[in-house]
């Protein structure tokens, strides 16, 4: 289906819907840092601290740590109070009381790890789904997944079968996704400001983890009436909303990349075909390989939903780009349409698929582990339970704005820069954010450590995909990055070991691992970098080369 085929007004109220709703439910489960201590407070997992009356060798440390916590964010409680009548008693109360809480941490660290998972793994699936049944099966699978998550959280208290916190959360983990990925197709709604549409739908996205930044606001100003039950009764509202948009406003097919020659134009149609021609004469220049692929097959035939939205923003960039370099023959590095037309079991092949989904992996297990434990990683590195909670709320309120502010740079770096450069910078700002990760005592480097990750994490994200548009071409796109988020999900896992090491043997020390962390990242993102630095300058003098030959 094209977008001249739906009334303006109605594919207004579209676009209006999408980012509404992503706005709500594509992403709150990356808000898990603004979550945690409201579930804490709630004494979610609490029985965990007194099921055992052994100690661990680690209990003393962490009890040290984590006291201030416990008077903080549970001054209405008397778990602490009661128990400690005089200074011996206090010591070993904390002692036997903290021994175990690291098992409640853990298990609370699991929530956040098995939804980061589940958003990542399922990034290939629902593009399977997207592709085969459309949007609107899609976006009423999504609110299934969130309208089952309030049910779980809303009678969390009476059900005894299954963990309902964990189930609950990683069902809210698959709804966003499947909400948010079948919105790409409305990119092509508006042809030429689809790249507008893209980066709404991406800000209302990082936007979306505020949403328990609120929560975890209503219910500091009232904790009897605002718990967890509460809110996910109030949040009901988004699926019943997905469901109402899907069944009266959505459309039931992707809008498709229109040819050049189906746009109406005002124009005469004899102006109008001669336009399209040298626009297709200009694409098959920049975007054919240099050897000519094989004969496709049918199943790389397929038409890919997510495909068909990123070409939408790169198809017109591209024509100017290559009208610009027959200007000026000027050699940019370019590497659009490297890999564009080869079969997808080849493109799997290649090391351009191969260390990219390695560096993908290493960088996402990173992110999601500073977001799930960035406050206790700071407790140890500051000494400070206080500092950490200043330094936690600059992190819940900077990570949604992080994702929307950074959208214009991104898009102006992802313009006026070659892919080579982009991962550099990529690289570079990893190693810093890294090393920033392991200064101690510094709270001036937590804030900046904090600032540069907000705006690292939605930078990475957005090159990814635009990295796998160019290499991999728009046909297979929505199967090669399904893949490597798929991959990074799985291995995202690791997540929960990370934060067992962190507590049992370095004994709530982020240090030696965010180091090992670091190294991963300067090896493979390394070999990254100069491998896709040195093939595209292999690449370009190919294609001028190539150029200079038709031209004599």
């Amino acid at each position: 289906m094209y977008f001249f085929e739906t009334p303006f007004k109605k594919r207004l109220i579209q676009v209006a819907c999408a980012v509404f709703w992503c706005f709500l439910g594509a992403g709150p489960i990356f808000g898990f840092a603004a979550l945690k201590p409201t579930l804490i407070d709630q004494h979610v997992y609490e029985e965990l601290c007194y099921t055992n009356q052994t100690t661990t060798s680690s209990s003393l440390a962490e009890s040290q740590l984590f006291t201030s916590l416990y008077e903080i964010m549970a001054p209405r409680t008397s778990i602490l109070g009661s128990a400690f009548t005089n200074q011996d008693d206090q010591s070993v109360h904390t002692e036997q009381f903290f021994a175990h809480c690291t098992t409640q941490d853990l298990k609370l660290n699991m929530m956040f790890t098995v939804g980061a998972v589940l958003t990542n793994v399922s990034a290939l699936v629902i593009g399977r789904v997207l592709d085969s049944y459309g949007p609107k099966v899609c976006g009423f699978i999504g609110s299934a997944f969130l309208f089952i998550s309030c049910f779980i959280f809303i009678n969390a208290k009476s059900i005894t079968l299954f963990d309902p916190y964990l189930i609950g959360y990683a069902s809210m983990a698959l709804g966003g996704p499947f909400t948010y990925i079948s919105s790409f197709q409305l990119s092509n709604a508006f042809p030429d400001q689809s790249g507008t549409v893209l980066a709404l739908l991406t800000g209302a996205f990082d936007t979306s983890s505020a949403v328990f930044l609120v929560y975890k606001h209503f219910y500091l100003s009232n904790p009897e009436f605002f718990k967890l039950q509460t809110f996910y009764k109030f949040f009901l509202f988004v699926p019943i909303f997905i469901s109402l948009a899907q069944s009266f406003l959505m459309p039931n097919e992707s809008y498709l990349t229109p040819p050049p020659d189906l746009i109406p134009h005002p124009e005469e149609e004899g102006g109008r075909l001669a336009s399209a021609a040298a626009a297709e004469t200009l694409l098959h220049d920049e975007n054919s390989p240099l050897l000519a692929p094989p004969e496709p097959s049918p199943a790389f035939r397929r038409r890919s939903s997510i495909g068909e939205a990123y070409k939408s923003v790169y198809v017109e960039d591209e024509i100017e780009e290559a009208e610009h370099r027959a200007a000026q023959d000027n050699n940019t590095n370019s590497i659009f349409g490297i890999l564009h037309g080869f079969p997808i079991r080849y493109q799997f092949r290649t090391w351009w698929f191969f260390l990219m989904c390695i560096f993908c992996t290493i960088q996402m297990l990173r992110l999601n582990y500073f977001v799930a434990t960035i406050n206790s990683q700071y407790a140890y590195l500051l000494g400070s339970y206080q500092l950490a909670n200043k330094l936690n709320k600059v992190f819940d309120i900077a990570l949604p704005l992080g994702g929307v502010i950074s959208i214009p740079f991104v898009g102006m770096c992802l313009d006026n820069f070659s892919t080579s450069v982009v991962l550099i910078l990529l690289f570079a700002l990893s190693l810093v954010i890294g090393v920033l990760g392991c200064i101690e005592h510094s709270f001036v480097a937590g804030v900046i450590n904090v600032l540069m990750f907000v705006s690292y994490r939605p930078f990475f994200y957005t090159s990814m995909s635009d990295y796998c548009a160019k290499v991999f071409g728009f046909e297979t796109f929505g199967t090669i990055y399904g893949t490597m988020m798929t991959t990074s999900g799985v291995f995202n896992f690791l997540q929960s070991f990370l934060d067992r090491a962190t507590h049992t043997t370095f004994k709530m020390n982020p240090i030696p691992l965010n180091v090992m962390l670091v190294l991963l990242t300067t090896f493979i993102g390394g070999a990254t970098v100069v491998y896709v630095y040195t093939q595209s300058i292999r690449y370009n003098k190919l294609k001028q080369k190539n150029h200079h030959s038709a031209v004599a």
